[in-house]
């Protein structure tokens, strides 16, 4: 045996080593993973709108001097808590206890009238009984006393005027409340009826929604609402329609109100709200409810896919279903789903059909 074939058996030798350890077989462990499900049962006679409203107090009212003159001076600011009868605001009273003087001053002359009439008629009684008098001076005597009485209670009447007028130079607060709005300085010239101030009372507090004219009528006083606060997350109140407009006002929608029901001390009149309402249908179609992540949206409109469990598989099947609605984190299927279908309600973009998984029931 020559040297070059001795080389060549022993590379022949060191391939088949290779070979024969590339050949040991590795078992594979094939994974099953497990599934969130839940079980389909949960029927939906109702729809669920979502609308944006403010909140506000039930009474709330804009304030203003029932007189004109200039401010004297405000003696509250936006956000002061105020007490019923509570001086607000005042005007400057000078003038109006000068009316107040010059009305005194007239109704001590109209009496002293009262007096000297009175005496001159009764004088032209006498004389006419006498027969010494005129017929025509007793009715003119007569006519100047009832004209005198008449000036009296004129007067009366002006001076109770002008000490109301005096009176209302203080503004003060109709109720309990907050202060939600001011608008006036000391020194400036105000005119009757013109708004200075704006109150929340305190206490009651509602949801001031606008509903479009298509929905409107689907609602009842005394609904349930779920209210969520955009700036407390995790801080949701309950309520009921209070009051539905019957008439629309702004883009054709409806006012509706939602009366808050003890509420977070936190919320405040001004702030944003969100208010999920039940909608009854006007024909109702059957529907379940589902989380929204469990539905995988579909290129056309209302449509998409779940994934349904099989128990005897241990497989997800990719079924097609119809959404009718969608609120509250849920959506009303109303096509492709039975009760008691175990759908799956987590990670449903990652599946495909026929997966295999294990089955973990959801909450």
């Amino acid at each position: 045996m020559t040297k070059q074939t001795l080389k060549r058996i022993t590379w022949l030798l060191c391939i088949a080593v290779v070979l024969t350890a590339c050949k040991e077989e590795t078992e594979i462990t094939k994974i099953i993973r497990p599934i969130e499900t839940i079980t389909v049962g949960e029927q939906a006679a109702e729809r669920i709108g979502k609308y944006s409203g403010v909140v506000a107090a039930v009474e709330s009212s804009g304030l203003s001097f029932q007189i004109s003159g200039q401010v004297v001076s405000v003696e509250v600011d936006i956000g002061d808590s105020v007490t019923k009868g509570q001086v607000l605001a005042v005007l400057d009273t000078e003038p109006y206890q000068l009316d107040v003087n010059a009305a005194e001053a007239a109704l001590v002359t109209a009496r002293d009238n009262i007096a000297r009439t009175q005496a001159e008629y009764e004088r032209q009684i006498r004389l006419f009984e006498q027969g010494a008098g005129a017929e025509s001076r007793m009715e003119v005597a007569e006519f100047d006393y009832k004209s005198a009485v008449s000036a009296v209670e004129f007067q009366t009447a002006k001076l109770d005027l002008a000490n109301r007028d005096l009176r209302n130079t203080k503004l003060p607060s109709p109720y309990d409340g907050v202060i939600a709005w001011r608008s006036v300085e000391p020194n400036e010239e105000i005119l009757a009826g013109q708004k200075i101030l704006e109150i929340n009372a305190a206490g009651k507090m509602e949801v001031q929604l606008a509903i479009p004219e298509t929905s409107v009528h689907r609602l009842n006083i005394d609904d349930p609402v779920k209210i969520t606060f955009p700036t407390m997350p995790g801080e949701p109140a309950t309520g009921r329609i209070s009051y539905i407009g019957g008439a629309a006002v702004t883009a054709n929608a409806f006012p509706v109100k939602v009366e808050l029901i003890s509420p977070n001390e936190q919320v405040k009149p001004g702030m944003t709200a969100e208010a999920s309402l039940m909608l009854e249908d006007d024909d109702p179609e059957p529907g379940y409810l589902i989380p929204i992540q469990a539905l995988l949206p579909a290129p056309e409109p209302n449509r998409g896919f779940v994934f349904v469990f099989d128990a005897d598989t241990s497989t997800v099947k990719k079924t097609a279903v119809r959404s009718g609605g969608a609120g509250q984190n849920q959506v009303i299927v109303n096509e492709g789903l039975e009760a008691g279908d175990v759908i799956a309600v987590a990670g449903v973009s990652f599946l495909t059909d026929g997966m295999e998984f294990t089955l973990i029931k959801g909450d």
